[in-house]
């Protein structure tokens, strides 16, 4: 609110000019410098980027979002599955989603593959065509199955018997079957599912940090400097929103806690030992 001071009493005119300096004085100021040192380079200035002052850390914020788009379970995934409730059993009591990954046959038994349809057609096709001499024949036919159901059972019954006494005598045999269910393998829905869901989280987090949580925000000139003036004493995160700054092999994030204290300007360096590299190897 703006006042004409010519139509005001003294002592009320020099109370609200010692309001508006109380004011102006009871705020201060970021001024921040970015640079990017490349492996084997010169520290870089980080020009014309935007960066962010947020009343909460973007890492929390990424988790409050995340936490918000619920992904199902494991468990859930696996009972959602289309595929045999025997499978379904098989996969949530042991830990693995890849059906075609090395050594899944070891973890394999002759009475999972007798129990679990999807097992016993894999390693009939793995142990098919002349590949394996000896396995069982089954001698029964789905037309006897409502015809003629006794005889059904019973013969099937005598092969799976007999299926399992051959993998018994030649365990062998079940290396390789991995390599045939893929038709059932879930890592790639789950997969997917993982993807999608950080693909979300990414496209929200920027939205939700700039409606909710924005106090200030400023481009980095030619000598990667920023200032932001006007912030309220409090503590603050200065952040990227998960956008890289790129120099060489080094592509940078940050989400950098500081603190404004009134009638004074806090000075921040951003540099790679305050980043995150995206291309760094998990610790």
């Amino acid at each position: 609110m703006r006042f004409n001071l010519r139509f005001l009493s003294l002592p009320t005119a020099l109370f609200l000019l010692a309001l508006s300096g109380q004011a102006q004085n009871s705020t201060g100021a970021l001024d921040l410098t970015a640079r990017i040192t490349a492996t084997g380079a010169r520290p870089e200035p980080v020009r014309q980027f935007t960066f962010y002052v947020l009343s909460k850390s973007y890492a929390d914020i990424t988790a409050e979002v995340d936490q918000q788009d619920k992904l199902p379970t494991r468990d859930e995934f696996i009972s959602g599955l289309k595929v045999s409730s025997q499978l379904k059993s098989w996969l949530k009591t042991h830990d693995v989603m890849d059906l075609t990954q090395l050594d899944v046959d070891k973890l394999v038994t002759s009475d999972d593959i007798i129990s679990i349809p999807e097992f016993l057609a894999a390693y009939r096709r793995s142990n098919s065509g002349g590949v394996t001499v000896g396995v069982p024949s089954p001698k029964f036919h789905e037309s006897d199955k409502e015809a003629n159901p006794e005889k059904y059972e019973k013969l099937k019954q005598d092969y799976m018997i007999a299926m399992k006494k051959f993998m018994d005598a030649h365990p062998g045999t079940i290396s390789g079957m991995e390599l045939e269910l893929g038709a059932v393998n879930p890592k790639l829905a789950w997969d997917r599912l993982q993807y999608d869901h950080k693909n979300r989280v990414a496209q929200l987090c920027p939205d939700i940090a700039q409606s909710k949580y924005l106090v200030g925000k400023a481009d980095t000139d030619l000598d990667g400097r920023a200032l932001i003036v006007g912030l309220a004493p409090g503590s603050y995160w200065i952040s990227s929103l998960g956008m890289d700054a790129a120099s060489g092999d080094r592509h940078l994030r940050w989400d950098v806690p500081t603190s404004i204290q009134a009638s004074q300007t806090t000075r921040v360096n951003l540099t790679n030992f305050n980043a995150i590299d995206i291309n760094a190897a998990p610790r």
